[in-house]
């Protein structure tokens, strides 16, 4: 279960072929970087990329960035090898492509653990097929399962979309009912959750749209494909001054004495239940880790 939150607003696909990109990763300021070894390495390079990601990883360049590392799936020629070399790297996570059930997560977890990985070692799950929609509830319980590892979902919407042939327009009204799935099968297991990716990265107008959509649907985060995405993506998933500021005063009004027994409150004209003094902890966590890696 996810117990300390930690800033996932941004996190950046980076090809793991392209070693100009994984210098470049240590200087944007990113909350996660998603070190690719599947969609966006062709299968002539998938060697030579994942050389370049253990060699660029292993001398932890990255700082406060959380590194994670994409293998392709074990059924494919690479997965093994994908996954023996990321438990050598001991990156924070290693994100698994077209997760279907529970069943796929507890094989990988057992073969990490085989590998001698380090339980801190985390997995993260591609959700991107139209199995891991019907099953989404069973695969996010498995956040509730230590030896599982599982600690957040990816949306991957562009596969989704090509394996359901539902259209990817503005406002995802096609996708909405598969991402609020998620969403609730991720909190019902007590994990994080990324948006899909915006591929029209010069659309200024269009991604600020759909970071405000996810927001809105209780993402922690969107996945990215492009830097100059980072900064509006920042802007649109950190808690605004407002709203840390009116979490510490219900939480400070929670706790001074008078109110010990209370499950509401008035404050401003409004009544305010302690449940929402729990939702602006959050918040105030949120805010607090997003000041300290800055």
């Amino acid at each position: 279960m996810t117990t300390q939150p930690r800033p996932r607003r941004s996190a950046l696909y980076m090809p793991g072929s392209n070693a100009r990109a994984l210098e470049k990763a240590a200087t944007l300021d990113v909350d996660c970087l998603l070190l690719d070894l599947e969609d966006a390495v062709a299968p002539d390079a998938k060697d030579m990329a994942r050389t370049q990601i253990v060699e660029a990883v292993s001398a932890r360049p990255y700082g406060n960035r959380e590194v994670v590392i994409r293998i392709n799936g074990l059924e494919t020629p690479w997965g093994e090898d994908d996954l023996a070399a990321a438990v050598k790297t001991n990156p924070d996570a290693i994100l698994v492509p077209k997760v279907n059930s529970p069943a796929d997560l507890q094989m990988v977890a057992h073969k990490v653990s085989l590998l001698g990985a380090p339980t801190d070692l985390k997995l993260w799950a591609m959700m991107e097929t139209p199995l891991a929609m019907l099953n989404a509830g069973a695969i996010g319980a498995c956040g509730l399962d230590p030896a599982v590892r599982l600690s957040c979902f990816v949306m991957g919407t562009n596969d989704l979309a090509k394996e359901t042939r539902a259209r990817l327009s503005p406002g995802r009204a096609a996708m909405t009912p598969w991402l609020m799935t998620c969403v609730a099968a991720a909190r019902a297991g007590g994990i994080d959750i990324l948006d899909g990716v915006y591929n029209a990265f010069q659309d200024e107008e269009g991604f600020a749209a759909e970071c405000a959509q996810g927001v809105d649907m209780g993402m922690d985060g969107k996945t990215l494909i492009h830097p100059k995405q980072i900064a509006p993506c920042h802007a649109a998933f950190s808690p605004s001054e407002e709203e840390v500021a009116w979490a510490r005063k219900i939480n400070s009004l929670f706790d001074e004495p008078e109110n010990a027994g209370k499950g509401a409150i008035q404050v401003d004209g409004k009544m305010v239940e302690r449940l929402h003094a729990d939702m602006g902890k959050r918040v105030i966590a949120i805010a607090d880790a997003i000041a300290a890696r800055t």
